[in-house]
């Protein structure tokens, strides 16, 4: 559908990135079990590839749609909003269920474990180092990225910029400390069910910063291109909201598994 339409909707034109997406997607499990069973990550690295390229074209055009063409209109925008708050919901809930698993076994712990948690044998990390560095490093990126809205609001752009690189930068050393993190651990994520509801609850939290980060630096490179105004910036407005959740479950991981939890 043209730009030239008589309605505030838009009707997105044919792309083939729904297409080469749903096939990246299934070669990357392919090459998951074709690493998993002989070793071989040949086809696992082609489809991360395919789902790299297949990201940088689709931004690509939603990029040109909300900024060029003029696409996203009062009523889009509008569902793109409810459309994000029920995306952030459906992760929500995908959190649940790990804190679920957690609980059912901290509170009760089974037989099998010693009736004891942390089960006897595992040395859990003292919650008072990284973890807490963890924590500020988060909560200080979350005021970062506060602050570049407000600037943005204000249509300071420059400040808006500084701040945002601030976020990402706090982003990126959260991740790169959470990995040291992984690779000190004293316990894997075969070590019982301490092991397991652990390294699946934190390292999803972590894959989660690292896709928040992308978001965010997908941001501040169109900031940087002059695509967001005082008025219209929503792009950055749901990367600011998905960055806010990953700080408050970041908070209740930190809270229950890592101090509590120990």
């Amino acid at each position: 559908m043209s730009s030239h339409n008589h309605h505030s909707y838009h009707l997105v034109d044919m792309s083939p990135w729904p297409l080469t997406g749903s096939i990246a997607a299934m070669l990357l499990t392919s090459g998951l079990i074709k690493w998993f069973h002989q070793f071989n990550s040949n086809l696992l690295f082609f489809s991360g590839i395919l789902i790299f390229l297949t990201m940088i074209q689709w931004w690509r055009d939603v990029t040109r749609e909300s900024t060029y063409q003029g696409l996203h209109t009062s009523p889009v925008i509008k569902g793109l909003r409810w459309g994000m708050i029920l995306f952030i919901a459906s992760e929500v809930l995908f959190f649940f269920s790990f804190f679920w698993a957690f609980f059912h076994s901290s509170l009760a712990p089974a037989v099998e474990i010693g009736m004891f948690w942390p089960p006897l044998g595992i040395h859990p990390f003292n919650p008072f180092q990284i973890p807490l560095l963890n924590t500020t490093i988060l909560l200080s990126s979350g005021a970062t990225v506060t602050w570049a809205h407000h600037a943005i609001l204000a249509s300071n752009f420059t400040e808006a910029i500084q701040s945002l690189s601030m976020t990402v930068l706090l982003g990126l050393y959260f991740t790169s400390l959470q990995a040291y993190e992984y690779l000190e651990s004293s316990f894997s994520i075969a070590d019982s069910i301490y092991g397991t509801t652990f390294f699946v609850a934190t390292g999803f939290h972590g894959l989660h910063v690292i896709i928040g980060t992308s978001f965010l630096l997908i941001c501040l490179y169109r900031m940087y291109n002059c695509h967001f105004s005082e008025s219209h910036h929503f792009g950055f407005e749901a990367a600011a909201w998905y960055w806010h959740f990953v700080d408050v479950v970041w908070l209740f991981l930190y809270i229950f598994i890592y101090w509590w939890g120990s």
